[in-house]
Order: C-alpha cells, then sequence, then structure tokens
C-alpha cells in the first residue's frame, strides 16, 4: 500500500467512524474515539465482509469504501457498547 493509499484509507476510516457514531447513539466514545473505531472498522468490513461473500458497488468506488467501512465501525461501536454494559 502506498502513503496515497494509506492516507485515503484512513480518511475514509474517520468519515466512517464519524457517521457511525450518528448512527449509533448511546454507544459512542466522541469525535475522536469514533474516528478510531470508524478506522478500526474499515480494517474489519474490508477483512470481515469479503468473507462472508458480501459484496456490492454504489458506483463510485470512494463511497461505497465509506459505506463498508461505517457498517464495520457500526458492528464494532455495537460491540464494544454491549461488552461495556457487562
Amino acid at each position: 500500500m502506498t502513503a496515497t493509499g494509506l492516507i485515503i484509507f484512513l480518511l475514509i476510516g474517520a468519515i466512517a467512524g464519524w457517521l457511525a457514531g450518528l448512527i449509533v447513539r448511546g454507544f459512542g466514545f466522541g469525535l475522536l474515539g469514533n474516528i478510531v473505531v470508524g478506522i478500526v472498522g474499515a480494517f474489519l468490513a474490508g477483512w470481515l465482509l469479503p468473507m462472508l461473500g458480501v459484496g456490492f458497488s454504489m458506483g463510485n468506488p470512494i463511497v461505497t469504501s465509506i459505506v463498508y467501512a461505517m457498517i464495520g465501525a457500526i458492528v464494532l461501536l455495537v460491540l464494544i457498547g454491549l461488552i461495556r454494559r457487562v
């Protein structure tokens, strides 16, 4: 992965984390925490969704990447929130 690709990946994760924090109210970690969760969620979604056979395209590769990362971030926020409540 090139430096440009890594920066784009981190930006997509940051956007996805911010959006996931807006969607999953009550499980968030604040803006910076949700951005970090979004970046980790982007890694999670990039690994997990293809293994599950889930694949889709929204026309624009950047938008599709943001949606993938947002799905990963939402899953991660919910799992962390459930673990914290126990």
